[in-house]
Parts: structure tokens; C-alpha cells; sequence
């Protein structure tokens, strides 16, 4: 085989079935191998949109999501979604084409050391030989998937693609769940039992139905409310009684949430990574006073927060160890009814027409299995508190690294993945407008899924800390958009509305074609002023 079949056909069996990116003559050869592997190749518009599909495929499936890029731009274009790979914890394979070394010692047209670049953004950058390619890309898939997952690159110089592939075999069995040992684990787990206050704060590292169930378990075993964080929403179905929802973003639910949190004897950190969380959550427990218990697939080295024990493997397996074998009886007073009760309180669509009464619409007509994605914005925080999460991953944004243009190229991935599910992205129209040429790969794969976009003329959030912070007015408005129109001219269906029965009606209609449709949510600026 070819060095490049050797990485097609591991990447198979590892349960890729699709790759997204811009092809150059660089990577033709990678191209071509994905091709005969069985990996179908998705033609994208730009680097960073082919990563976030990438993404969205993974949320899907589970296997490692693929970037193809050619060299010197076509790489570049890809550091902003790498990154977002990296800081969102989402296994990305990142394959890159570049110069032969001898060539590019006396040769220098888009010469440059992209694994240097690459090095501070991934977990690990390998450059391919023919002799090792068997054990790069072995290397390559259980870095990126095992531990806190992350993306890989490997850059693929021009003739080793081609070249005899002279090694041979996958070289190393999938590494196992790890549990504490038993002394450690029987003092936690004591505590735990003897808890009269618990509380749970769920996160990344359980977001699957794995950590779901063990979360769920977790909580109804402990009598325990549970928060979690926003990649995480629906890790315990958000319609149960215990669940308070997604934080880490919103003052509004930190003035309900933190005070609950100072109540509890024990805190339970099942999978709990902080990158998502923003400064208000530095120190949010005190394990001087309180038995905080943290298990993540990581070492904490980012001293966001402190723990009485500190757990390094299986989420889990080590939750579900650590559990005690009588169920407790929870709170002793009503504290945690009061705490959901002020949440749905704090957040529920009042008023005229506005972010918050749509995002009430779309809940209301959207079926309970649909899958939505959120881009940065002020528009993400509310969508982030108010939705009602019933299984884990309903929602997915970048919320560890925030960047925005994310969730259209999500929801496109997701529903390439799932062809019969309702896919809808939420963008704010600046967030929408850095992604308008998505929508020709959108409708050159057939795809059905529905883009809403809030239509305000503004970089909300930054206008809104702008005022806050009593400056004048600068750098974040600009000209309104006829972003339906957008929609029709790459062919798919355009709404506008500006009111509860036309933005129903434009649900109803795009749920039933077999086109992607852009329902464009005018909304007036200042929209959400004390919204959260």
C-alpha cells in the first residue's frame, strides 16, 4: 500500500466515514486514498467550516472527525477550528499536505514549518514516513481519542503520500477504563454516603450516554441536583426534577446557582472541565469547608478550582464505583425545588417579540429529538439557559473556545451524519454572514437543515458590555442584510419574520422540505437587555 492508504484505512477502522476540506495538488494522494478506503470526502468552502463539519460528524458517531488541507493557506486556514478541536475536547485528525524536505532546501514557494504551528494548538504533530506510517497514524488516532480528547496533525509531505508503505501492522490494543485504588476510593465513597447536602457539577468528559446514565444513576441515588455545564446540557434530562440546568456563562443564573452551591456538604465532580466555565466559577467551592470529590479524565492543572480528592481516569466507571449502595435522602428542606423554580423563573419568555419569545417558539414547535447548535453571541447565553436539554449533546456551540462562525458548519456535519434528524443552527447575523458560502456545500449535499438567525444589525454582546461599561458606541453595528435572500440564492428556502405565528409557520414549513431553509428572526437592537 501507499503511505497515504495506510492512513485511509486505519482511519476506516477507527469508524471515520467522512472527511472534510479544500483539496490542493498537495493532498490528491490523500484524496484519492480516503476515496478507496470507503471515507466519503466533502468539499468545503473554507478550511475552518470543513473542521467544524468535522466536528458535527463526530458528535454523531463518536469516531475522530477529518480535516484535510493542503499546504502553506489551505493548513492556516485551519488553525482557528484546531484550536476550537483542542480547547472543546473533540478528536480531530488533521492531515496537511507540504513540501518534500529535500525540495524545500533549495526551494521556498509556501515553504514553512507547519508542525510548529501545529504544535501549540494539538496534542501531538507527526511528519509521515513510508518506513512508520502504520505507526503514526496508530499513534495518531489513540492520542487524539484517549484521555481529554483532542486533534493530531500530520503532515503529509508530497512523494511519502505516493511512497511504498514499508512497515506493517496497528501495533497497540485500545487502552482501558481506569478506576482509583481501593483505600482512595473507600474514602470518597464515605463521604459521599454520609452526605447531607450533595450537588453535582457534570461537564464535558460524561457528555454520551454512557455519562449520562451514570450521572442520572448518580443523582437519583444521591437525591442530588445536578448542573452542568454548557457542552454538557442534558447529561441529566433538563425535565427532571433534580436538574437545574446549563451554567457558566449567565450572572443571572450565578446569583441562583452559586448560594446552593456554598449549601452543599459534598460536591460531586463527575467529568467536570472548567474550560468552559468564565471567571465567576474561579474558586466556587471551598474544600476547607465543604468535601469536594473531582474525577475527570485529566490532571487538574488549571487551578480554576481545588478538591478534597482528585480523581484521574473514568468519569464513569469511577462514579459508578464511588456510589453508595442505599439510595440517600437528600436535602433536607426545599432549597433545590426553590433553586429550579427561580431558574425557569429567571428566564422565561416575557414581554413583546423578542430573542426570548423565539426561542420559546422554537421549543414549543421543534421535535424533542431535534439537535441544535449555537453560535458565540449573546443570542448562545440565552439559548444556552433557556432550552430544555432531554438527552446529552442535544446542544452543541464552542463553548470552550467561543469563536464564532461555528454553528452552521455544525449543524451541516450533524445532519450529513444523520440525514432524518431536525437540524437546527442558531447564529447571530454576523455570526451567519462569516459562513454564507457553507450554504453551497449545504445544498450540494441535499441537506434539510434549518438555520435561524437572529437578525439584529449588531455585535450584541460586545454592544451590550460596551454600554455597560458607559463607551461610546463604536465598531459594532452594521448594515441589516437581507439574510433570507441569502438563503434563496444558494437554494434553499428563505422566511423574515418578526412575530410568534410567521416564525411557527416557517418552522412547520422547513421541518417538511427537502431543502435547507434560513429563517431570518428581526429582532430590535438592545433585544436582550437583562436578559440573562
Amino acid at each position: 500500500m501507499r503511505a497515504a492508504d495506510v492512513i485511509a484505512q486505519r482511519l476506516y477502522a477507527a469508524g471515520c466515514r467522512y472527511a472534510f476540506g479544500m483539496p490542493g495538488g498537495e493532498v490528491l494522494t490523500l484524496l484519492d486514498a480516503l476515496d478507496k478506503a470507503g471515507i466519503t470526502f466533502v468539499l468545503c468552502r473554507h478550511e475552518n467550516a470543513a473542521g467544524f463539519m468535522a466536528e458535527g460528524v463526530y458528535h454523531r458517531t463518536g469516531a475522530p472527525g477529518i480535516l484535510l488541507a493542503t499546504v502553506g493557506p489551505g493548513a492556516l486556514n485551519g488553525i482557528n477550528v484546531v484550536e476550537n478541536a483542542r480547547q472543546d475536547r473533540v478528536p480531530m485528525i488533521v492531515l496537511t499536505g507540504c513540501v518534500d524536505a529535500d525540495q524545500a532546501q533549495t526551494y521556498t514557494h509556501q515553504v514553512l514549518d507547519q508542525p510548529q504551528v501545529f504544535r501549540a494548538i494539538t496534542k501531538a504533530t507527526f511528519t509521515l514516513t513510508a518506513g512508520a506510517a502504520h505507526v503514526t497514524i496508530d499513534k495518531a488516532v489513540g492520542i487524539a481519542t484517549e484521555g481529554r480528547p483532542g486533534p493530531v496533525h500530520i503532515d503529509v509531505p508530497i512523494s511519502v503520500a505516493d511512497a511504498p508503505a514499508t512497515g506493517t501492522g496497528i501495533l497497540r490494543a485500545d487502552a482501558l477504563p481506569m478506576v482509583p485504588a481501593p483505600d482512595a476510593l473507600a474514602e470518597a465513597r464515605t463521604a459521599l454516603a454520609s452526605a447531607k447536602r450533595p450537588l453535582i457539577v457534570a461537564g464535558l468528559d460524561v457528555a454520551s450516554e454512557a455519562g449520562a446514565a451514570v450521572v442520572t444513576k448518580a443523582a437519583e441515588t444521591l437525591q442530588a441536583p445536578v448542573i452542568t455545564t454548557y457542552k454538557a446540557k442534558g447529561t441529566l434530562p433538563e425535565d427532571h426534577p433534580l436538574s437545574l440546568g446549563g451554567a457558566g456563562l449567565s450572572p443571572k443564573a450565578d446569583t441562583i446557582l452559586m448560594p446552593l452551591i456554598a449549601q452543599a456538604d459534598v460536591v460531586l465532580l463527575i467529568g467536570y472541565d472548567p474550560i468552559e466555565m468564565r471567571p465567576g466559577w474561579q474558586n466556587p467551592w471551598d474544600p476547607a469547608t465543604q468535601t469536594v470529590i473531582d474525577m475527570t479524565a485529566a490532571p487538574n492543572h488549571h487551578y480554576m478550582h481545588q478538591a478534597s480528592h482528585n480523581f484521574i481516569g473514568d468519569p464513569v466507571a469511577t462514579t459508578a464505583a464511588m456510589l453508595p449502595d442505599a439510595a440517600l435522602p437528600g436535602w433536607p428542606d426545599d432549597a433545590v425545588a426553590r433553586a429550579k423554580s427561580a431558574l425557569m423563573d429567571a428566564f422565561a419568555a416575557r414581554g413583546d417579540w423578542g430573542p426570548a419569545r423565539a426561542i420559546a417558539v422554537c421549543q414549543d414547535i421543534l421535535p424533542d429529538d431535534a439537535l441544535l447548535t449555537a453560535d458565540s453571541g449573546a443570542h448562545r447565553i440565552l439559548l444556552s439557559q433557556m432550552w430544555r436539554a432531554k438527552f446529552p449533546k442535544t446542544l452543541t456551540q464552542s463553548s470552550g473556545f467561543c469563536t464564532m462562525g461555528c454553528a452552521v458548519p455544525l449543524a451541516m456535519g450533524a445532519q450529513i451524519a444523520d440525514r432524518n434528524r431536525t437540524i437546527v443552527s442558531f447564529s447571530g447575523d454576523a455570526g451567519f454572514l462569516m459562513c454564507v458560502g457553507d450554504l453551497a456545500t449545504a445544498a450540494e449535499n441535499n441537506l434539510s437543515t434549518i438555520f435561524v438567525v437572529f437578525v439584529d444589525a449588531s455585535l450584541a454582546l460586545i454592544e451590550l458590555k460596551q454600554r455597560g461599561r458607559q463607551l461610546k458606541n463604536t465598531g459594532v453595528d452594521f448594515a441589516r442584510s437581507d439574510v433570507a435572500a441569502i438563503g434563496r440564492a444558494f437554494g434553499g428556502n428563505g422566511y423574515t419574520v418578526d412575530n410568534e405565528d410567521d416564525l411557527r409557520a416557517a418552522l412547520r414549513d422547513a421541518q417538511t422540505s427537502d431543502r435547507f431553509s434560513v429563517i431570518a428572526v428581526e429582532i430590535d437592537k438592545g433585544a436582550y437587555d437583562g436578559a440573562f
